[in-house]
């Protein structure tokens, strides 16, 4: 998603994203890709929706009022945040730069998957190989699919020998 053409729109849009996610602050809920709209009521009232990256996301109550704290700063009017659980989040809104602030801060991002058309071919373990972000290699492995936050699993790396979070696929 992207800033609205309209100027006061854009104005709150460009306040909700700057809020960060109070799991990974080094990511913007923008860069997340859970900001999806914002709009205003025929009384002005400035309306944000944001897509929560899983249902009973705990960060989701911060989020919001985080972002009724940044839109109200623009004097606008008391805003409303509302949840959209349709579309269901994908990592694939992450957007590009919040890719590598998550591999710069030491969370591998999620591996995009490459499905073949057609016929999906039956694999029960397969995982796609996940890159190292400190070192970039691929010779690494699961320790736990349960990381420091649901959304999150735990690898190390068998070069640097470090370990890191991931964040998984959805």
């Amino acid at each position: 998603m992207s800033a609205p053409h309209d100027p006061r729109l854009a104005r709150i849009w460009e306040a909700a994203a700057r809020v960060p996610d109070p799991e990974i602050p080094v990511l913007s809920i923008a860069d997340l890709g859970i900001l999806r709209e914002v709009r205003q009521e025929d009384d002005g009232t400035p309306v944000v929706i944001i897509t929560p990256t899983y249902s009973g996301c705990p960060a989701m109550g911060t989020i919001a009022a985080d972002v009724k704290e940044a839109v109200g700063a623009l004097g606008m009017g008391d805003p409303r945040v509302e949840f959209s659980l349709s579309p269901a989040w994908s990592t694939e809104w992450i957007t590009e730069a919040g890719r590598e602030a998550l591999r710069a801060y030491g969370i591998a991002p999620p591996v995009r998957s490459r499905r073949p058309s057609g016929p999906v071919p039956l694999s029960i373990s397969f995982r796609p190989p996940v890159p190292c972000p400190r070192c970039g290699s691929t010779n690494t492995r699961l320790l736990t699919d349960f990381g420091s936050t649901s959304c999150k699993a735990l690898y190390t790396c068998r070069d640097c020998l470090e370990p890191f979070d991931y964040f998984k696929e959805h």
